[in-house]
């Protein structure tokens, strides 16, 4: 699952290879991926001959802003990712949507676990279309977050600090390795109640959070086993080589040199240093 450095750079690349192009008729041949439109007529019919201003990322979906007042609405699932392609170049297994520009070039999605979205929505109808997106959580990367408003937040639950960083009404598209390395950088245990923090303890989390995510996308997000991101082109992360916890089982810590633990939640593993982190 793609989280928010990843999804950044992928936005970012979009951005710089999309915005300014018009579409041709996309190829649709997972109709599942486009059944929010009903069929693959209706998506193909909306989308053709429309133009990308911009590139946008709300949560977890990468927002296309088209100049015929609708989005184009691309969700990656657990599985999916895009990748930008010469034309007539063969489509590899997976490949649900083609989206291809009358100025050359193709953008393909694909999806082998078959999660992935591909929609387009009148922007003033999005709230009503995909009604998750109105309680979406505070996003460091793409707004200015004072820590008085993510305190709030921490302070109106009382919830374990890892469920809590990884619900997407707290905070936008953090999964399993940054709610990780969020934690470490701030020297607190994934099973503390986020509600008991001091206002000491809830500034350093807001310091790791924002530092963490920014970092990560400046290094164009991770790339791990049990998360193979590559971005548009087809490489690789960088911030897998500044892990500080996730995947380090009984490596020394970066901070106290005590071995890097490992543990469960929600049915995947979670890393942390039982020594300094309280």
């Amino acid at each position: 699952m793609a989280e928010l450095p990843e999804l950044e750079t992928v936005r970012r690349e979009l951005e710089k290879e999309a915005v300014g192009k018009r579409f041709k008729v996309p190829e649709v041949t997972g109709a599942k991926t486009t059944k929010h439109n009903g069929n693959k007529k209706v998506f193909q019919s909306r989308l053709e001959g429309a133009k990308v201003k911009s590139v946008d990322r709300r949560g977890r979906y990468l927002v296309a802003n088209l100049d015929n007042g609708e989005l184009l609405m691309i969700h990656l699932g657990d599985t999916g990712r895009l990748e930008k392609v010469a034309p007539r170049s063969v489509a590899p297994k997976g490949t649900t949507v083609v989206f291809a520009f009358t100025q050359g070039g193709q953008i393909r999605l694909i999806d082998t676990g078959g999660a992935a979205q591909a929609f387009v929505v009148a922007s003033d109808a999005l709230a009503e279309e995909v009604p998750a997106l109105a309680a979406g959580g505070l996003d460091p990367v793409a707004d200015t977050v004072s820590w008085t408003s993510f305190a709030r937040v921490i302070l109106a639950k009382s919830v374990k600090l890892k469920a809590l960083l990884m619900d997407p009404e707290v905070v936008a598209a953090i999964g399993p390795i940054y709610s990780d390395e969020i934690l470490w950088e701030a020297g607190l245990r994934h099973d503390r109640i986020s509600n008991e923090l001091s206002s000491q303890e809830i500034r350093r989390l807001f310091r790791a959070l924002v530092e963490t995510l920014h970092e990560a996308v400046k290094h164009r997000g991770t790339t791990v086993d049990d998360f193979p991101f590559v971005d548009l082109y087809g490489k690789p992360g960088g911030y897998q080589d500044e892990l500080k916890v996730y995947g380090r089982e009984g490596e020394p810590c970066r901070r106290c040199r005590a071995p890097i633990a490992k543990a469960r939640h929600a049915n995947r593993p979670l890393y942390y240093c039982a020594a300094c982190q309280v």
